[in-house]
């Protein structure tokens, strides 16, 4: 059951962000075949490898198991922006992320 979320996150990731398992394969320092492997069910990646490919996509590995999250590395750069922002700015944002929730 893990296993197959894994697979299917990783696919839906890397298809959002428009390269191809032989180009994700060669942008972590895997042989051409690494990503197909994983997408396949032939193999799974370990835990340092799982962390190297949410660092790939921007996002940490809760966003990577939370598959509530549609674009999760859009979400990564707000939460990243909001941080550098004042309180009285946030306060802002939230207002207008509110009104959007009503319309």
């Amino acid at each position: 059951m893990y296993e197959k979320f894994v697979r299917d996150r990783i696919t839906q990731l890397r298809l959002q962000k428009g390269v191809s398992e032989y180009q994700m394969s060669y942008d972590l320092g895997h042989s051409r075949g690494y990503i197909y492997n994983i997408s396949s069910g032939k193999s799974l990646p370990p835990l340092t490898e799982l962390f190297a490919i949410c660092a790939y996509f921007g996002i940490t590995p809760t966003q990577f198991f939370d598959d509530k999250q549609e674009n999760p590395e859009l979400i990564q750069k707000a939460v990243e922006g909001l941080k550098s922002l004042d309180n009285h700015d946030i306060l802002m944002i939230l207002s207008f992320i509110n009104r959007l929730q009503k319309a």
